[in-house]
């Protein structure tokens, strides 16, 4: 029944109410036309996405997708936020991440600190700035307004100390500092296979809570688990049992429950998919109000939150539209009720970023904040029914997997059982079946890449610690792929080539050879359109058209083409049988097979 507003004026009054099954019928009608024969619940179903996790996106949610109430910021759940004002007084905490001194100065720390950042995130030690380099990358920051968050895994003990220190000696108040001593025993284990003593770490929390009440000790860091190739529940699930984890061994050393709570920061990826960020964030602060409320101090589950725009989205090839994907994801860490967001520079895959780089990562959060006023609204996804369904739909799967990990022994159990290494590498084998056939699109790199792009080089990053799970990339296929495409325009002056045959007007093959010259592009190989097969260096040819032209003139054109020197046809189509056409290229086929079957072929080592 349609309400009228206040003023008695109704602009749909003439209409009639429609109901969702009015809806399924016109679905039902477009489905049709297709050739697809499915009516009520089953149409809806075919506009359905799936998901990792079990989950599954539908078309179109309505009120009956309502999930449970949120509550409201800054009270449990905790799903519409952790604080009540949210992050409408300056936005969130913008952080920038250090793991070198550029010229082996502080320039560039303080060059982020000037224009726009407000945090600093650093990593030292192995893989990152030696640790007793911190008194330089910290000159000339004002220690008592920037907080500061260490990385250093191993050193963190030494690494925590010399910055303690470093308050100390500069006369910063215990009560002014604010930040992170970055301890993540279990964070470390996962990406070395080393374990640390935690015993330490609870001492160095039991420190924090008497003498520095703004300081945290520990960090939750899901990043591990996202870059070996896992889910977001998984993501969820197991930051959720590391939490656990340090949340016994510190009250197992005598601090109150709810001052352990509040020694935790987590650290979570933010991706370009946006309404899966957003929806991951929210759940992630319902699930661990759970935890709070089960351990018995619900009023001090809200988590803090620390969003990274993901490692595993970013290209080597086209960089630039890294920045395309991490403001995406930084609209999604932000709209998600991140306490802190990183933007990693678009050259963060290549080595060291520039200042160019820097200067974009942090203008990505000041435009969102100062020109989107992304921040203005706290929760803004809050009430919309896809968003709350997600939420409640993924803290669902993440808690199945967290109470997997719990009866194997939790987390520490699982990675040295490798079955925390077997659940990641199971996600990531079908997600590159998908990403292989190009069911997930990387622009650049499997869609629309380009070959004469000049190669954007940096100096090499430091090597961060290994000899734990995986570190995965979603272009690290087709980067194999180029990188012998590389080898042998290096070696020959060319690249390997790949001759379109078109038959027919431009009507009707243009769809068909665009969809062939991105594919070979996408695995180095040059597409060449003008001139005969004899003039374009190639050494297999395409056809390209469409079917209605492939019954009448698909055979004599493979035919044409062998005779004129064509080692191996390919149609661009459905597999159809046709005489002479050794095989098939087409939407969904496994391109990576395709593509690195071809350079073997062609002799491209």
């Amino acid at each position: 029944m349609t309400v009228l507003p206040d003023d008695g004026l109704s602009l749909a009054a003439e209409f009639p109410d429609a109901t969702h099954e009015q809806w399924q019928r016109l679905v039902e009608g477009v489905l049709r036309k297709s050739g697809k024969e499915v009516s009520g619940a089953a149409a809806e179903d075919a506009l359905s996405t799936t998901l990792e996790d079990g989950l599954r996106t539908r078309p179109l949610y309505t009120a009956r997708d309502a999930a449970p109430d949120p509550g409201l910021p800054g009270f449990a759940p905790y799903v519409r936020g952790g604080r009540p004002e949210g992050n409408i007084a300056g936005g969130w905490d913008v952080r920038q991440r250090h793991a070198a001194l550029a010229g082996g100065t502080a320039d560039g720390v303080l060059a982020d600190l000037e224009n726009g950042v407000s945090s600093l995130w650093l990593v030292l030690g192995e893989g990152g700035i030696p640790v007793g380099e911190l008194g330089r990358a910290l000159d000339g920051v004002y220690l008592d307004l920037a907080p500061v968050v260490l990385d250093a895994g191993r050193d963190t003990g030494a690494a925590a100390e010399a910055l303690l220190r470093l308050y100390e000696d500069k006369g910063v108040d215990p009560k002014a500092v604010r930040g992170n001593l970055g301890a993540d025993p279990l964070g470390y284990e996962a990406r070395t296979g080393t374990a640390l003593d935690c015993a330490p770490f609870a001492a160095l929390a039991a420190r924090c809570v008497q003498d520095h009440p703004g300081l945290r000790a520990l960090t939750v860091d899901a990043l591990p688990y996202h870059e070996a190739g896992g889910s977001a529940a998984q993501e969820l699930g197991a930051s959720l049992a590391t939490g656990v984890a340090y949340l016994r061994e510190l009250t197992g050393a005598g601090l109150p429950l709810d001052a352990a709570l509040g020694q935790l920061e987590f650290r979570y990826a933010a991706t370009a998919d946006q309404f899966l960020t957003v929806a991951k964030l929210r759940a992630a602060r319902r699930l661990w109000a759970r935890v709070a409320e089960v351990s018995g101090a619900p009023g001090a589950g809200a988590q803090v939150q620390h969003a990274v725009t993901s490692p595993v989205m970013m290209t080597r090839r086209d960089p630039w539209v890294n920045m395309l994907r991490t403001t995406v994801a930084t609209l999604a860490a932000g709209v998600g009720g991140a306490d802190s967001v990183t933007v990693l520079p678009f050259d963060h895959a290549l080595g060291l970023p520039d200042a160019f780089a820097r200067r974009i990562a942090r203008n990505t959060s000041t435009i969102l904040i100062e020109e989107s006023h992304l921040a203005r609204v706290v929760d803004p996804a809050g009430g919309s029914w896809y968003v709350e369904r997600l939420t409640e739909e993924l803290a669902g799967a993440a808690w199945e997997f967290f109470r997997s990990i719990e009866r194997d022994g939790g987390q520490a159990a699982v990675l040295r059982s490798g079955r925390i290494r077997t659940d990641l590498a199971t996600t990531w084998a079908e997600r590159s079946k998908r990403l292989a056939k190009r069911r997930e699109p990387v622009t650049g790199v499997s869609e629309f890449p380009l070959l004469s792009e000049k190669p954007v080089e940096r100096e090499p990053a430091p090597q961060p610690p290994s000899g734990g799970l995986p570190r995965v990339r979603r272009d690290e296929a087709y980067e194999e792929l180029r990188a012998r495409s590389d080898a042998h325009l290096a070696a020959t002056g060319a690249r390997p080539r790949v001759y379109l045959a078109t038959l027919g007007s431009p009507a009707a093959y243009t769809a068909r050879s665009t969809f062939a010259a991105n594919l070979f592009q996408a695995g180095g190989v040059e597409p060449v359109t003008e001139g005969g097969f004899e003039e374009s260096g190639a050494t297999e040819a395409v056809l390209c058209s469409s079917d209605a032209l492939y019954a009448e003139q698909a055979e004599q054109a493979a035919e044409a083409l062998r005779a004129a020197g064509a080692r191996h046809v390919f149609l661009a189509g459905r597999p159809a049988g046709y005489p002479g056409v050794d095989s098939y290229v087409f939407a969904g086929c496994d391109a990576i097979d395709v593509l690195s079957a071809t350079l073997d072929r062609m002799g491209v080592s």
